[in-house]
C-alpha cells in the first residue's frame, strides 16, 4: 500500500486492556474520524464543537442502540496524534467493544497496527523518535526506576542532548563546506582549535551515554542475582526472607534444594531477580548432581553472584579460597556471612576483616537484610537513580552512539594529520547521520515499522 494513503487513513483500536472492565477506550485518528463517529451520534453535532471537550450521549447505528458513552474530542493539531481524534469511552463489555470497533470499521475506519498512533505522532512531528520509543518503555515501567528513565526521555531530555550536539557539530558542517567552494583560495572558515574543543566535548558526552547503557538495561530488565552457597547454608531462608513469603522449602536436610528456584523483589525501583541454588557440594544422589550442576550455571550467568556462607562453621582460610574463585567465574559477586547471630562479635569483625566488607545477616530472625539490599543497590548502580540525568535504556541507541564515538575519533585523528576539509567533511556527515538515525530526523520506512511493531495496538 501506498504509504501516504496508508497514513492518511482512519484508524481505529481498543485503548485498553482486552477483557471485561467497567469502562473501555476506543481511539480514532485521522482526518475525517470526528465526522464518522458524529454519524453513530445523534445527540451533539460533533463537527461544530470544540476540540478538547466532553459528550455524553447515545451512541447507535442503523437505529440500533449500541452504549451510552463518552467521547472526548481532540481536534487537529492539538491531539496526540496531531491529527483528529475522538476516544470512545464505552462499558466494558467485550461485545458492546467488539460492536463499536466493527461498526466503525463499516463506516470507514481501518484497524490500527501496533503502535500507530505513535507512529502518526511522530510523523506529524508530535515527538521525535526517542520519545515514541520512550512511551512503550513508559508503558512497560513496572518500577520507580524505569518509569522516572522513560518519562525523562517522554520529555525530552535525551533528544534535547543529542539535538544541542548535533546544532554544533551542523555549523562546523556548513563552514567546512565553504571551504571547499573556495579551495582554490587556500583560506579556512574554520577555527581547528575551536573544533577541536567542541569534539572533545561531544565525546564525553557520547562516552557519558553509552557508560548509562549499563544502568539503563539493569533499570529497564532488572538484574539476576544467583545464591549460592553450601548446603545448610540459608539460601532458601534467605529467599523467604526477602520475599516475605515461604517460597523454598526450609529443612536441616543437606539437599533440600534440588532444583533453581526463581522470584523477583523491587528493590529501591530496580527489578532483582533471586535465583535460590542447590547446595554446591561433591557426592549425592543424580537429581541432587543434576541440581548442582544447574547451581553452577547459574552462577556463571548471574549478573551478581552471592555467596552464602555459614558464618559459624565456615572458616577465613576456605572463604579466601572460594573468593578466588569467584573472581575467576562470576562478573560480579559479593560474600554474605549468615546466621551471624550464632557468633561473636570478635568473631564477626575478624571475619570482616579477611573478607573485605562482606556483609553479616541472620536470614532466619531477618537481621541484617537492609544491609544487604543496599549492598545489592551499590553493587548494581553506584548510588540512587537520578530522574534528572539521562540514561540509555534502549540497544538501538547505543549502537548509533558507538558508531558517532568512532566518526568523532576519525575526525580527530584526521585533524592532528591535517587531512583535507573534504576528508573531514565525509565523518562529520556520519556524526550527524548517526544522530540523527536516534532521534528520527534520518529514518526509513523498514526501521519505523521494526521499531513500532513492539508497540501495543492502540497506543
Amino acid at each position: 500500500m501506498n504509504q501516504q494513503l496508508r497514513w492518511s487513513e482512519i484508524i481505529v483500536a481498543l485503548a485498553t486492556p482486552p477483557g471485561i472492565g467497567a469502562i473501555a477506550v476506543i481511539r480514532l485518528s485521522g482526518h475525517g474520524s470526528i465526522s464518522l463517529v458524529n454519524e453513530l451520534f445523534p445527540s451533539k453535532n460533533l463537527e461544530a464543537a470544540a476540540g478538547n471537550t466532553l459528550h455524553v450521549g447515545l451512541l447507535q447505528h442503523n437505529n440500533q442502540l449500541i452504549d451510552e458513552v463518552v467521547l472526548s474530542l481532540f481536534k487537529s493539531p492539538k491531539s496526540y496524534t496531531g491529527e483528529d481524534v475522538v476516544e470512545i469511552s464505552c462499558h466494558g463489555s467485550t461485545f458492546i467493544q467488539q460492536q463499536i470497533i466493527e461498526v466503525c470499521i463499516n463506516k470507514g475506519a481501518r484497524l490500527a497496527t501496533p503502535g500507530e498512533f505513535t507512529l502518526r505522532a511522530f510523523l506529524n512531528g508530535k515527538m521525535d523518535l526517542v520519545q515514541a520509543e520512550a512511551v512503550a518503555d513508559l508503558i512497560a515501567s513496572g518500577t520507580k526506576a524505569s518509569q522516572e528513565t522513560a518519562l525523562n526521555q517522554v520529555r525530552g531530555g535525551f533528544s534535547s542532548i543529542l539535538s544541542a550536539l548535533r546544532e554544533e557539530l551542523i555549523k562546523f558542517s556548513a563552514l567546512i563546506e565553504l571551504e571547499l567552494d573556495f579551495s582554490q583560495e587556500d583560506v579556512e572558515f574554520v577555527d581547528r582549535s575551536s573544533l577541536r574543543a567542541l569534539l572533545l566535548k561531544i565525546d564525553k558526552t557520547i562516552h557519558a551515554l553509552l557508560e548509562s547503557f549499563h544502568l539503563g538495561n539493569v533499570i529497564k530488565n532488572g538484574v539476576s542475582v544467583a545464591i549460592i552457597g553450601k548446603p545448610n547454608a540459608g539460601k532458601s531462608t534467605l529467599l523467604n526472607s526477602l520475599l516475605n513469603e515461604n517460597r523454598a522449602i526450609v529443612s536441616s536436610i543437606a539437599g533440600t534444594t534440588r532444583d533453581t528456584i526463581e522470584e523477583v523483589i523491587n528493590i529501591d525501583g530496580i527489578l532483582y531477580r533471586l535465583i535460590d541454588t542447590a547446595g554446591i557440594r561433591e557426592g549425592g544422589d543424580e537429581i541432587e548432581s543434576i541440581g548442582v550442576e544447574r547451581s553452577k550455571e547459574k552462577m556463571q550467568s548471574a549478573d551478581i553472584v552471592v555467596y552464602l556462607f555459614d558464618a559459624s562453621t565456615e572458616s577465613s582460610d576456605e572463604l579466601t579460597t572460594i573468593k578466588t574463585e569467584l573472581n575467576s567465574i562470576a562478573k560480579s559477586w559479593m560474600m554474605v556471612g549468615n546466621k551471624v547471630d550464632a557468633i561473636s562479635s570478635e568473631e564477626q569483625n575478624a571475619l570482616n576483616a579477611s573478607l573485605e566488607n562482606s556483609v553479616f545477616i541472620s536470614a532466619k530472625n531477618q537481621l541484617g537484610l537492609d544491609q544487604l539490599k543496599d549492598a545489592l543497590r551499590l553493587k548494581v548502580m553506584g548510588g540512587l537513580v537520578n530522574a534528572e540525568n539521562t540514561i540509555v535504556t534502549n540497544a538501538r541507541h547505543v549502537q548509533a552512539l558507538q558508531q558517532v564515538a568512532n566518526n568523532l575519533s576519525a575526525i580527530q585523528i584526521g585533524l592532528s594529520n591535517n587531512i583535507p576539509g573534504d576528508l573531514l567533511a565525509i565523518d562529520i556527515r556520519q556524526c550527524l547521520y548517526h544522530l540523527g538515525e536516534i532521534t528520527g530526523q534520518i529514518t526509513n520506512d523498514d526501521q519505523l515499522d521494526f521499531i513500532f511493531s513492539k508497540f501495543c495496538i492502540g497506543k
